[in-house]
């Protein structure tokens, strides 16, 4: 049979055949499993035995239940919640084994075994005032729950997010958020991360800079006091304004900076709209 001339408009001149494309797919995973690299894709998903299925570029790759994670519950498994929320979420991995049988490949995973190089290496690592880069993966009114490796996550308490006091996260961020995170505290008993967000923002000096007395700027009313109310300029920049009738939590308002007082880090506002 002659080979084809011609492709239709539209066809990737550089894609490989099916049978050459998983062909090079396999040996890219064979490798990978020689290297013992970390892998990543997206998890299409949890069976009712809570193992979980992710696409390898047309080869089939299962986390087992036992795989999913390193913390288990009373019964020795993961918890169910592990599996059933990484579904549609993009997870790291190891390959534990590669079956070739009859035709078909199936290419047993291990994110479990990610989970506990990453901790092996916070333990060794990790230290106060280290930056690390993370992604919101939930929020509570107390703080947000960041992966900062591995599915290793860490927690940044509502009060760590910024100078300006705020009711939730949410204000903030939103779930797969990327961000920078300082590390705060690291427990390596318990292996507890605690971070802070707003150490990142600039110091007072810095945020201050761009202000002057005597001009009007917009600001966020935050925190109700009964000396006033404190009023967001920037997220690390707050000033305290007299209280002012129909002023609520969130309202962006027109503020007039009467004095700015260096050497006690405040701010003298006058709401004015």
């Amino acid at each position: 049979m002659d080979e084809q001339r011609f492709l239709p408009e539209g066809w990737d001149f550089t894609e490989s055949e099916p049978d050459e494309a998983l062909t090079r797919k396999l040996e890219e995973l064979k490798k990978a499993k020689d290297n013992n690299d970390t892998l990543e894709g997206i998890v299409t998903m949890a069976d009712a035995d809570f193992n979980l299925y992710v696409d390898l570029d047309g080869i089939k790759g299962i986390v087992p239940r036992t795989e999913v994670s390193a913390t288990v519950g009373r019964d020795g498994l993961p918890m169910p919640v592990a599996s059933i929320t990484k579904v549609n979420k993009k997870v790291q991995f190891k390959i534990k084994d590669i079956k070739q049988e009859n035709g078909n490949i199936e290419v047993v995973l291990s994110r479990k075994d990610v989970e506990i190089e990453v901790k092996k290496w916070m333990f060794e690592n990790l230290k106060e005032g280290m930056v690390l880069s993370g992604i919101v993966r939930n929020m509570e009114q107390y703080g947000v729950f960041i992966d900062v490796g591995g599915g290793v996550t860490g927690l940044l308490h509502i009060e760590d997010i910024s100078v300006a006091r705020i009711m939730h996260p949410s204000e903030r961020f939103k779930i797969g958020d990327k961000i920078k995170v300082m590390v705060k505290s690291f427990d390596k008993e318990t292996g507890k991360i605690i971070l802070t967000y707003k150490e990142l923002l600039g110091t007072w000096e810095d945020n201050i800079k761009d202000f002057r007395e005597g001009t009007t700027v917009i600001g966020i009313a935050r925190a109700r006091e009964k000396n006033g109310i404190f009023v967001e300029l920037r997220p690390n920049l707050v000033g305290l304004a007299d209280h002012k009738p129909g002023v609520e939590y969130g309202d962006h308002v027109s503020v007039f900076i009467k004095k700015i007082i260096p050497e006690k880090k405040k701010i003298k506002l006058v709401i004015v709209g």
